[in-house]
């Protein structure tokens, strides 16, 4: 298994690039499902530990008051600022072998970090790209607690995927691709329509 998620990692690195290369200037100026990032912040943020040395992240952290959410989004805005898209993707592209993974989260971890922020950016721009196989290793890695770290109100509601074997939570059912559903649980707001089922308005953007 491991060896498959890490050629999914790979892949999709490798494959985000590419689209990423194809984006007009006002795509990457567009705004993404990442709450106040444009595309070019979450690019700036997913791309962030390849030229970025631990130090400097806690350095960063620290100076946000140990909280890693703001130092996060000020390190996107400001790389986000001195850098141009090409150099934005040249990086992505240089780095789609990269060891790195988040703290605890193993090749799995790597793999959910580029599929979500991938989804942030093609599902607002309504760029139908969907890679089932991924995005399947991802839901199926979900667990109430990634529910608690994004903050996402799933009370009363059983996930329910279309296209994927997959269901999360209990309660009235809210159907949708896994794809889609994987943003619920990271608390994103999607595009209406994306969703079916009595509260599938809680979960679209106003």
């Amino acid at each position: 298994m491991s060896d498959d998620v890490r050629a999914a990692v790979v892949a999709e690195r490798r494959e985000q690039a590419e689209l990423l290369a194809g984006l007009s200037p006002q795509q990457w100026d567009a705004p993404t499902l990442c709450a106040g990032w444009r595309v070019r912040e979450v690019i700036a943020h997913t791309t962030m530990a390849y030229r970025t040395s631990m130090p400097k992240v806690l350095w960063e952290i620290a100076k946000a008051g140990g909280r890693f959410n703001k130092a996060a989004d000020r390190m996107a805005r400001a790389d986000a600022a001195r850098l141009t898209s090409d150099e934005l993707v040249k990086c992505l592209r240089d780095n789609v072998e990269h060891p790195w993974t988040p703290p605890g989260g193993g090749q799995v971890g790597a793999l959910s970090h580029d599929v979500i922020h991938g989804l942030d950016v093609t599902i607002a721009l309504g760029i139908d790209r969907t890679i089932p196989e991924r995005v399947a290793l991802v839901v199926e890695s979900m667990t109430p607690k990634n529910v608690g770290y994004f903050g996402a109100d799933l009370s009363g509601v059983s996930l329910r995927a279309t296209d994927l074997e997959w269901t999360f939570g209990e309660g009235d059912p809210v159907h949708g691709t896994a794809a889609d559903l994987l943003m619920v649980i990271c608390g994103r707001s999607l595009p209406a329509g994306r969703l079916s089922g009595d509260h599938a308005a809680r979960f679209a953007a106003a």
